[in-house]
């Protein structure tokens, strides 16, 4: 809060505008605490919930399998490795005009995007967990007649787990950032389209309501993620 004070008192110093006055903390507080008590508010968290996790759930099944594929077999890896680079560098928010061209609804086209964003850390951190599994652990289990679903279960998955969890965080993290700009998109539902709303309205105290609220989801679910992550950490 006490940086939040200092930026709003460069702001004013640098440039006087009426905005500083309404974006201050206890304006934002106040703010968010009526928020807590409308319906709507939780409509849009709910909304953006909804496209968030309909889009890691496509990311994992699109992510997981080529993760596996690709960090299993040196030639695919050889022959995919620039093209994946390449696309993994390009802006998520770049495929804005093809996603609204081929999406008949903005819904669709707004999982489009998170999905384009959230799929390459589930892909890389699959690819580095692969690499840390040892051939003796898959040898072993062979040599007890694992079939290769136990041999997935005991040797491969924990091995796995905690890269796979990593890659899930940072997914769900850009996936987070995505979402914002991303519900400008049409909808009239989601935490993207209440800012937006909220500055047409010119209502700069909800808006820094809404900032500070999507901040505070966004690092509790993280750290959520995290403690997850670090129940897999082992050596």
């Amino acid at each position: 809060m006490l940086f939040w004070q200092v930026l709003l008192m460069i702001g004013t110093a640098v440039n006087d505008n009426y905005v500083y006055t309404q974006i201050t903390p206890v304006n934002g507080i106040e703010s968010l605490w009526d928020l807590l008590f409308e319906a709507k508010f939780y409509e849009h968290i709910f909304a953006s919930f909804y496209r968030i996790f309909y889009a890691l759930f496509l990311a994992l099944v699109i992510g997981i399998p080529i993760g596996l594929i690709y960090a299993s077999n040196e030639k695919i890896k050889m022959i995919f490795h620039l093209p994946f680079q390449i696309l993994r560098m390009i802006s998520p928010l770049s495929w804005m005009p093809i996603a609204v061209l081929v999406y008949d609804s903005w819904d669709g086209a707004i999982i489009f995007l998170i999905v384009m964003a959230a799929v390459w850390p589930i892909i890389f951190n699959l690819t580095q967990g692969m690499a840390k599994i040892d051939i003796g652990w898959i040898y072993v289990a062979k040599s007890f007649q694992a079939n290769l679903f136990n041999q997935l279960r005991y040797a491969i998955i924990p091995a796995i787990a905690q890269d796979l969890t990593t890659g899930l965080r940072l997914a769900l993290g850009v996936s987070w950032v995505i979402i914002v700009p991303a519900e400008y998109l049409g909808v009239t539902s989601g935490l993207g389209y209440a800012i937006n709303d909220a500055r047409d309205t010119l209502d700069y105290s909800k808006l820094a309501a809404l900032i500070l609220a999507i901040g505070l989801i966004g690092f509790t679910i993280d750290s959520f993620l995290q403690s997850l992550s670090n129940k897999y950490k082992w050596n």
